[in-house]
Formats: structure tokens, sequence, C-alpha cells
């Protein structure tokens, strides 16, 4: 394996750590300074929200310089904020600020997301990025199931040193990054040709669905658990599978490395429907685990084959912000499931989450119908 794309996916892993450690250690964070975890919920919505909004500005604005370097800025920034948000909570400033400092620390994660696959493309050849996409995916999913537990140790020692720790391991994607000199062409950058074209944006909604119906599950565990009479500690009977079959999945695009035709592609949507309806119907617990390992089996293909397909749609200069909004499609999904899981019970939540891939489906179907008539035509 090429020692470049070693230190990117070790890059890819190290960004994704605060994110997936953020939920408990703000939410000790928080128990710590306020007296209630749920601050640390806010902290994550700021974040979350802030991602989607600071998106677009901050990917524009990295076209004029290298890549690489742009991508370290971003890193090294977010790293700057999150080590303000310790020195807040060493000097017991108000709750509210750290909320505050949380969404500067979010603006940026959307924009340094999108570059880190930017430089994927120049980092393995194009016939070796379903290997390298599924690599990161089983690494990425690595990383959200052991990030929490470290969170979680290290919070018990101090909550302040726990963030203290994860912002100190959220600066070595900026030293592990390959040294690469990854330029714009000026006279690329000033075509008028927008990112969010309907093509992109029908793969968007489909990663937006995708994600929702996760964020459900890994949200809902514990009243899943609860919904079997099993103590709230149980919920890892539903996390661990769906953590377990994403790795598995990741390692089976990394063994296959080839890009899934849009036919397998709508009947992995249609296995994660199938999953999502089992999880909503509460039958059993060995089914709602199956219906979970079911959305766990096709996360990593769907994920590299939204990656794969919006890098053949964009061209080089729209591409970091193509995949910052792939990103940030992802974030819209956590926040859609977050919001029903707040207003309504598990099972509506799930069953409309259902309904929203099964519609997602059906919308894929018709353009993959659409697009195989245009070429039968075309062939006549």
């Amino acid at each position: 394996m090429p020692k470049a794309l070693i230190r990117w996916l070790f890059s890819s892993a190290f960004l994704s750590f605060p994110q997936a450690a953020g939920p408990i250690a703000f939410s000790l964070l928080a128990l710590s300074i306020t007296g209630d975890s749920r601050g640390g919920a806010a902290m994550i919505l700021a974040m979350t929200i802030a991602q989607v909004i600071g998106v677009i500005p901050f990917t524009r604005l990295g076209n004029r310089f290298n890549s690489v370097t742009y991508f370290q800025l971003l890193t090294l920034t977010r790293s700057m904020v999150l080590f303000c948000i310790v020195l807040a909570s060493w000097y017991k400033l108000p709750f509210p600020v750290l909320v505050i400092l949380a969404s500067l620390a979010g603006l940026v994660n959307g924009a340094a997301q999108g570059y880190l696959r930017v430089i994927l493309n120049h980092v393995v050849n194009a016939n070796r990025l379903p290997r390298g996409l599924g690599m990161a995916a089983t690494l990425n999913e690595m990383v959200f199931v052991l990030a929490p537990v470290a969170a979680s140790g290290l919070g018990s020692i101090s909550p302040v040193f726990s963030l203290l720790v994860i912002t100190a391991l959220g600066i070595l994607p900026a030293i592990l990054i390959p040294r690469l000199n990854i330029r714009s062409s000026p006279s690329v950058v000033k075509t008028q040709q927008r990112a969010l074209t309907r093509p992109v944006a029908l793969v968007l909604i489909c990663s937006t669905a995708a994600e929702a119906t996760v964020a459900a599950v890994e949200i809902g565990a514990v009243a899943l658990a609860l919904n079997f009479r099993y103590e709230p500690v149980y919920a890892i009977f539903f996390t661990v599978p769906l953590c377990l079959a994403s790795v598995l999945g990741g390692v089976w695009v990394s063994i296959r490395n080839r890009m899934s035709p849009p036919g397998t592609v709508l009947l992995h949507l249609c296995l994660m429907m199938l999953g999502a309806l089992m999880v909503t119907v509460n039958f059993s617990a060995i089914t709602t685990i199956v219906g979970v390992m079911c959305i766990g089996s096709v996360i990593a293909p769907l994920g590299t084959h939204f990656s794969l397909v919006l890098d053949e749609m964009s061209p080089p200069h729209l591409k970091a912000e193509v995949f910052a909004l792939l990103r940030t499609s992802n974030a819209i999904g956590v926040i859609f499931a977050s919001a029903l899981l707040t207003v309504t019970s598990l099972s509506l939540s799930l069953l409309m989450i259902t309904v929203f891939i099964g519609i997602v489906a059906s919308g894929m179907a018709v353009a993959v119908l659409g697009k195989k008539r245009v070429v039968e035509t075309n062939c006549k």
C-alpha cells in the first residue's frame, strides 16, 4: 500500500475523531459545568448547524490556495477553537460561550472534509478510488465506535482533560496529510457551472436519507432497548451490530474495488428501507437487530458510490465544494433524524424516515430507467 495513502487514511480517521467523541465529551463537560448533560446536545447541534452554514463559503475560499495547505489551515482552525473551549471550561466561563465556540468549530468541518476527499484523487489512481474509500469508511466506522469509549474513559478522569486530548488528536490530520501541490487552474475557476445541478441534488438527497436512517438507529438505540424492557445500557445490542455490519460493508467495498452500477445502488437503498421497516415494526429484538444489520451493511457501499458518482459529475474546480456538500448532506440527515425523534415517538420517526427512503429509492429508479431509455434511443 502506498505510504501517501496510509497517511491519508489516518488523516481521514483522525479528522472524524472530534465529531465522533463530541457527543460524549460535550455532554460530560456540560454536566460538570451546569449539572445537566443536555447542554452537550446543544453544543453538537450548534456545531452541526454551523457546518451547514459554513460549507459553501469556506470551500470556495480555498479555490485560490493549495488544497493541502488550505486543508491544514482548516484543521488547525478547528483545533484552535476546540482549545478555546478547553480554556473556557477551565476558567468556568458561562455555558452559552461554549455553545458559541462549538458553532465556530463546526463552521469549517464540511470544507475540511471536502478538501480531504479532493486530496485522495491525487493520492491514488482512479481505478483504486473505490478501495481507498472503502478502507476509509472502515476506519471511520472504527473511530465512531472507539472515540465515544475513549471520551467516556478520559471524561471519568476530567471532562476538560478529555476534551484536551480530543483537541490534540484533532491536530494530527494537518501533520499526517501527504504533502502535495494541488491547485485549481485559474482559467477553469472562472467558468460559470454550478456545483448543485439536478443529478448532484438527487445524490445528495439519497445521502441525506441514508444518513437519517443510520442516525435514527444510533440516537434511538436507548429507546429501542427500553421498548424491549431492557436496561438503557443494552442499547449496545443495536449500535454494535450496526457498526460491525458497516465495517464488514467497508471491507467488502475495499476487496471488490469497483463502482456499483445504478441497479445495485437501488437494491442497496431497498435493503436499507427493508431494515428500517424491520426496526420500525419492532416485532422482536432479533428481527430488530437483523434490520439494524441490513442498514449497517449498506452504509459503506452507498457512501462510496455517492462519493465516486459525484466525482464523475463535478469539474475539477468544483470537486471540493461538491464533496463538502456531500458531507453536509449527511449532517442534514442527522439534524432531520434528531428533530423527528425530539417531537415524535421512535416508531413514528422511523416510519417517516422509511417513507423518505422509499421516495428516494423511487426517484433513483425513475432516474435509472430514464437514463436507460435515453441510451436505447441513441442506439437505435
